[in-house]
């Protein structure tokens, strides 16, 4: 009788994780689903430009932080489910790839304080000791209220690395006179090392990232050479992608003092609104270095306080000036700051009167990153493209990472053996 017991409660628990897996499939990753979260930061312990990857079996910590407009005290929970390497939820039961608990309450938190806009602030540290994971992968993080996860506040992408292989590689010009002064090629060699490997082409699987985008992420990437343990991608037009130009950047650090990235401020009694310098067009303008921290932000003030439950809000007002609207385009404003993510949020809309794209976010005292680009609405599907806004110039400084996933004979779940990042300027040949 106990054990037909304990085998009912087992079945149970896997359909309900298997459930719980399949409403995955609609979920998207790196999105705020509730217009009350502002300010989500997801990143290595004390480095808010980093990407949320830490060792499996490690001491290493990531961060969660976010803010709550509502200004109140709510139970917000998080959990993990485990993905591939294209964010498909895993077949796999929560048992073999979670420790602990299968969710978790986030119980820091802090009213603001100084600031003219409230607000509650959270934070957490991952992995917790009573729930963590520990198989290495892709994870998705899911915040959600009162342990419901149909009320999902929002998700973000965490990687867990076991280090069972290697990586190496450089940054160069492409070859093709089309390409050498506008693209950048990323080429690189992998060393399996012990890996178990009968079929490269269907257990190993590569991710490049520019600037940790997944919009225009590098993808189904094949070897040109394979010689033992080592895999080599760098054919002629492998991995071989527009370079971009450095971001744009306004310091919102101090809505009292304005810096040269903003026109003016106007004060209200329980408000603030900056009005950022329009922008122009940079596609045919000479490539220029300016030191940038690749479409990302941090949170910061220039007063002395507390950027996490002092730091204040405000709508800051963006205009990129245009003599005439691009014909059969929307534009949209671009980076960390916007999720990565072409909306409503962040699309600008044409003002005839000024002759300008004109958009306005509601964002937090820091230094933040952004670019402006093009989606053709004619074309179904259509990517993001600066070419026309920002122009691609091959001296360009990015961050490329490259991600190694492996899935072991009979495996149901792709494992990441490995990450590096290049930088195009500091591994250039």
């Amino acid at each position: 009788m106990r054990t037909a017991f304990l085998f009912l409660m087992v079945t149970v628990q896997f359909l309900l994780i298997n459930r719980a897996s399949a409403q995955v499939n609609v979920i998207t990753p790196d999105h705020i689903y509730f217009n009350n979260i502002r300010s989500v930061k997801f990143n290595q312990l004390g480095d808010p430009l980093s990407m949320p990857m830490y060792t499996v079996g490690s001491g290493e910590k990531l961060e969660l932080s976010f803010d709550d407009m509502d200004n109140d005290v709510k139970n917000y929970y998080y959990s993990f489910i485990l993905c591939n390497a294209d964010w498909t939820p895993a077949p796999v039961n929560q048992f073999d790839y979670m420790r602990g608990f299968s969710e978790t309450r986030i119980l820091n938190y802090r009213m603001s304080s100084v600031a003219l806009q409230r607000y509650t602030h959270y934070s957490v540290q991952l992995p917790g000791t009573n729930s963590y994971p520990v198989k290495s992968g892709n994870y998705l993080l899911k915040v959600y209220l009162d342990s419901d996860t149909t009320q999902l506040a929002f998700t973000r992408r965490m990687f867990v690395v076991e280090n069972k292989a290697g990586i190496s590689g450089f940054i160069q010009q492409p070859v093709s006179p089309k390409l050498f002064r506008t693209h950048q090629k990323v080429n690189f060699e992998v060393n399996t090392g012990s890996l178990n490997i009968q079929n490269p082409f269907d257990q190993i699987k590569v991710v490049v990232l520019q600037n940790y985008r997944w919009d225009n992420a590098l993808t189904n990437l094949r070897p040109q050479f394979i010689n033992g343990n080592i895999m080599k991608y760098n054919a002629e037009l492998n991995c071989v992608v527009p370079a971009g130009k450095e971001f744009r950047w306004i310091d919102l650090r101090s809505f009292r003092l304005q810096t040269e990235r903003v026109q003016r401020s106007e004060y209200h009694s329980n408000s603030t609104d900056v009005f950022a310098v329009p922008d122009v067009e940079r596609s045919t303008r000479v490539y220029q270095f300016i030191k940038d921290i690749n479409g990302k932000y941090y949170l910061a003030t220039m007063d002395g306080y507390d950027p996490n439950f002092e730091g204040d809000y405000a709508s800051v007002h963006f205009s990129f000036v245009a003599p005439e609207p691009y014909a059969g385009y929307d534009m949209y404003i671009f980076g960390e700051m916007t999720d990565y993510e072409l909306n409503d949020k962040s699309r600008l809309a044409y003002n005839a009167a000024s002759r300008a794209y004109e958009g306005t976010l509601f964002l937090k005292q820091g230094y933040y990153n952004y670019i402006y680009g093009l989606v053709d609405k004619t074309v179904p599907n259509a990517g993001f493209n600066t070419e026309l806004t920002e122009g691609n110039y091959w001296e360009t400084e990015n961050n490329y990472t490259i991600l190694l996933y492996f899935r072991p004979l009979g495996g149901r779940a792709d494992e990441l053996v490995s990450s590096i990042t290049l930088n195009s300027i500091l591994n250039r040949k």
